[in-house]
């Protein structure tokens, strides 16, 4: 199967789950529930929650067995888009090609949005139909990667430098923990529900951590070169807030550069697993996206 028809179909399964969330609602919270699936539903790549369908199959384990986490990573990805975009963060009024959530809804009902998607993701953790020790590493993995140590970190860094002229070692720290530090989870996840060795989880560990950093670097080099209507959101959002990216530090064929490099790694950690051609291509992916 091509990779892109592979990916697709994962997209599917995905899709299909996420339908299913937030619905049969209690009277009095009907119309809360459905506020919930606007940014849920508004489309997007599905990385994170592929990422762990795909690891986990490279592992041969049973599918069913990883889409409450994989579906957990989707929410809490939605509900840090959410936060992202209101108007005390970037203040941001278009995402996945729709209003943001604070635009159509209000502020208020975005904060709460954003809450309930991030607790609702361990619910769904610690309902899966998984044995006890591989919940618990789950809830320690995306717990720590959501956290302080990770995207709710790098966003506190990627805030407060706004404006200032940062080393490049802190702006790597802003991407590993505000992108990648998710993406990583995802990959290492999917290690979990599919009882990945320690010499196989620290080859996944290698992988997620490159295509993390080079999932971000695109970001920064779309931020430039891209629309609003190709990426789905506000283009130039970076150079209005005085961001600094990689393309800021290197320009665009610099940063171009180092995205190949950061694929040329992921793609080397995997090289020893015949099995891992999808995620290969998955990282190839990345940095030929345009949106």
């Amino acid at each position: 199967m091509h990779f892109q028809e592979y990916y697709r179909a994962k997209q599917s399964l995905i899709e299909r789950y996420l339908d299913g969330s937030f619905r049969n609602a209690p009277d009095p919270l009907a119309s809360y529930y459905e506020m919930l699936r606007y940014p849920l539903l508004a489309g997007g790549k599905r990385l994170r929650p592929v990422l762990t369908l795909m690891v986990n199959e490279m592992l041969g384990g049973d599918e069913t067995n990883a889409l409450e986490a994989a579906a957990a990573l989707e929410l809490i990805h939605t509900y840090s888009l959410v936060h992202d975009d209101l108007p005390a963060m970037d203040d941001d009024d278009l995402r996945r090609g729709k209003p943001t959530m604070h635009v159509v809804h209000g502020e208020a009902n975005a904060i709460l949005a954003g809450d309930a998607l991030l607790t609702h993701a361990f619910t769904l953790i610690a309902n899966a139909p998984l044995p006890p020790a591989a919940v618990v590493g789950i809830v320690r993995e995306v717990s720590v990667a959501s956290g302080i140590s990770g995207m709710v970190g790098g966003q506190f860094l990627d805030l407060e430098n706004e404006g200032k002229d940062i080393p490049f070692e802190t702006l790597r720290t802003i991407h590993e923990c505000k992108t990648g530090a998710l993406i990583r989870a995802a990959v290492r996840v999917g290690g979990i529900i599919g009882n990945a060795d320690e010499r196989t989880f620290d080859a996944l560990t290698a992988y997620g951590e490159a295509i993390g950093l080079a999932f971000q670097i695109q970001d920064d080099i779309l931020d430039v070169t891209s629309d609003n209507a190709t990426l789905g959101k506000n283009v130039g959002s970076d150079v209005k807030n005085n961001k600094a990216t990689y393309v800021k530090f290197f320009g665009i064929e610099g940063a171009q550069r180092k995205a190949a490099e950061a694929v040329a790694k992921a793609v080397d950690a995997l090289s020893s697993f015949k099995s891992s051609g999808y995620l290969s291509a998955l990282a190839r992916y990345i940095i030929d996206r345009k949106s």
